[in-house]
């Protein structure tokens, strides 16, 4: 894949340039990190179908009137949430779970912008290493989608039910993460570019260490269904469920892959049953990287902050649980599941780069084209 906007300065000049938007793309990533809170705080609230349009640009200003308010409260009020659970709520009960949707959109809003806005400064300046470019658009591409899955995720609470599609919250989640996994693996291979090739036992554990992101990726989703159906609010025990190691109600439901994602008892069973999984695998995983001589340094440190992020990961979800899910403790849980897949992601990332692998390009002497 070729790139149509060239760097403007010299080879002895990239790397500055490459630091200044893996900077910027690790604003973005903290920005995004903020926006999944502030969404799980707007979920927790029963606040995210207070808005009931979509409206990119005109939806950036809040009511500014009386007759705005009231017109805004009049529409929830058409809404199956209002007729079914909030039957009665007053115009100021209202404006405060209006409030957490509207400051969850427009942080979306911000972050477009502040993607959007270097993105056309850098190419301006002709800053852009050779066949990044491509990629920073899919990025600000992906992040649209993003957007619409969200919206699409709110629709599916307007309509009959009072609470929006487990599917769908999970695809959005989905989305999230993805955008903030490439910016940050993008941000990452322009700060520590690859070094060389490591031996078959450093290969070997990279290649783990992908897998364990991935599958971090696939708890962090398994989170957003339990989410989705509220199975949070059951089972509150641990380690067992309420004195079973496989709850009774496990495929109660038929056809039984509804229970995947309608079960609440089999929605948090496999969410345990994968957190367990990386109890087991990440101290492994984090033992074999530490045996190998020759890990640079980086990844040595990477590991570390893998294995004291799942520590912290796995006592906020046992906390989340054992006490109902209060907002506070899962929000942070939440924002644990994003921070674990940044860890995992950076061992993966730090192992990867001192290995012989295309798809840590070099920089400056590989162009982003060569990884493409």
């Amino acid at each position: 894949m070729s790139n149509s906007i060239a760097p403007a300065a010299a080879g002895a000049q990239r790397p500055k340039s490459s630091r200044a938007i893996a900077a910027w793309l690790l604003v973005c990533c903290a920005l995004l990190l903020a926006m999944i809170v502030l969404g799980g705080v707007t979920r927790l609230t029963h606040s995210g179908l207070s808005i009931v349009e979509w409206q990119p640009i005109a939806g950036t200003l809040p009511p500014m009137s009386p007759d705005g308010w009231t017109q805004m409260f009049q529409k929830y009020q058409a809404t199956p949430e209002y007729r079914l659970v909030n039957h009665g709520m007053g115009l100021e009960e209202f404006k405060s779970i209006f409030w957490w949707e509207y400051f969850h959109r427009l942080l979306g809003r911000a972050i477009g912008f502040v993607f959007l806005a270097p993105l056309v400064w850098f190419a301006a300046r002709r800053s852009i290493p050779a066949g990044l470019a491509p990629r920073l658009v899919g990025l600000f591409v992906l992040g649209g989608a993003q957007g619409a899955m969200g919206w699409y995720m709110v629709k599916s609470g307007l309509v009959h039910e009072p609470h929006v599609s487990a599917l769908r919250l999970a695809a959005h989640l989905a989305l999230a993460l993805l955008l903030f996994g490439a910016m940050l693996w993008t941000a990452l291979t322009l700060l520590h570019p690859a070094r060389g090739a490591r031996s078959k036992a450093v290969a070997s554990v990279a290649r783990w260490s992908a897998t364990l992101s991935a599958l971090v990726f696939v708890m962090a989703l398994s989170g957003a269904l339990v989410a989705g159906v509220r199975a949070g609010l059951i089972y509150n025990t641990f380690p067992l469920m309420s004195g079973y190691v496989v709850p009774p109600e496990l495929l109660s439901l038929q056809p039984w892959y509804r229970n995947l994602f309608q079960n609440l008892a089999t929605v948090q069973f496999d969410h345990r049953v994968i957190a367990w999984t990386l109890i087991v695998l990440v101290p492994y995983f984090w033992w074999r990287v530490r045996s190998i001589a020759g890990v640079p340094r980086r990844a040595r440190i990477a590991v570390n902050l893998l294995l004291a992020m799942l520590a912290l990961q796995v006592s906020l979800g046992i906390g989340t649980l054992l006490l109902v899910v209060p907002v506070g403790l899962a929000a942070m849980h939440q924002a644990g599941a994003v921070l674990l897949l940044a860890s995992a992601l950076n061992a993966t990332h730090a192992l990867f780069a001192g290995s012989s692998s295309p798809r840590v390009p070099r920089y400056p002497g590989q162009s982003f084209a060569a990884s493409a």
